[in-house]
């Protein structure tokens, strides 16, 4: 139910205040309730007042500092005092236009000395400026403000897209340093695993050909044991002409070798054991003279 009223009564309702004048003149405020009027004595209800919280949004453009045009969003939260309602009632025509001028003069007297950085920084600040002002302002007139809320900061689409790319290659940059880094890390353990690789294989490599020598000796010593009259070297020449054999079986029973064969003849492994033999009697010769 709303305030309802007739030349001789009137019902303000709650959250509401009346405005009773008599002969043109304010005589008093009416509270919530029903109220009866002497219209014989020049009394008559002149208006009603709601005391309940009104919101005003203000969109004010500017420019920053650093000559950037923004757009901020300004929310307003605004009541009438019951105590000065007649304040309210009688000296403002457009009370929201009066509170728009004042916040439009003061955001803009502000938000010049910030750069747009400071500004998204500060803008609390901004809102209580504007604060500090309309309650000094509008309190007089029968307003209390309660509440300002800076909503939003709108820069220039320009301004913004510039700022999105620049965060853009911040952030690739930050992303090339990191991958950089694990590039690194990556070239550095395989760098590692390969050594350590080599050094296995090569450590295999060394049992296997001492292996195969302790077999040479044992398979020499035996035979020598046991068949009277052989030398070492024809046991040796014997086991390479075997191994030149097994090799040759090797190659013959693989039909995807690519091994190119130069002219050669069992007799050649005799050769080759010949040349081992004088290779390895002349540097026995040649430490023997460097001792002595």
């Amino acid at each position: 139910m709303g305030n309802a009223y007739c030349i001789f009564c009137g019902c303000i309702e709650q959250a509401s205040v009346g405005v009773v004048e008599k002969w043109g003149r304010f005589d008093r405020l009416a509270e919530p309730g029903l109220h009866f009027f002497n219209p014989l004595a020049g009394e008559c209800l002149s208006g009603i007042l709601s005391t309940r919280i009104c919101s005003l949004d203000v969109k004010i453009e500017t420019k920053t500092k650093d000559n950037v045009f923004v757009q901020m969003l300004c929310s307003i939260q605004y009541r009438v005092i019951r105590e000065n309602a007649d304040d309210a009632f009688y000296e403002l025509q457009n009370p929201r236009e009066q509170i728009q001028a004042y916040v439009f003069d003061v955001v803009r007297a502000h938000v010049p000395k910030l750069n747009l950085d400071e500004l998204f920084e500060q803008k609390d600040e901004v809102a209580k400026a504007v604060l500090e002002e309309l309650e000094k302002v509008m309190g007089a007139y029968g307003y209390n403000i309660e509440h300002i809320l800076m909503v939003d900061i709108i820069p220039d689409s320009s301004v913004r897209k510039a700022m999105n790319e620049i965060n853009a290659a911040q952030r690739m940059q930050l992303a090339s340093v990191y991958k950089g880094e694990a590039e690194k890390i990556l070239q550095v353990k395989k760098a590692e695993a390969e050594a350590e690789a080599k050094y296995l294989g090569g450590v295999g490599v060394a049992r296997q050909r001492q292996a195969i020598t302790d077999g040479l000796r044992e398979n020499i010593l035996n035979f020598s044991h046991k068949v009277e009259g052989t030398s070492a070297k024809e046991v040796m020449d014997l086991i390479m002409i075997t191994q030149y054999f097994d090799t040759i079986k090797e190659l013959g029973n693989s039909s995807k070798n690519t091994t190119v064969f130069l002219p050669h003849c069992p007799g050649h492994v005799r050769d080759i054991s010949q040349q081992i033999r004088n290779g390895m009697m002349e540097a026995a010769s040649a430490q023997h003279v460097n001792t002595e």
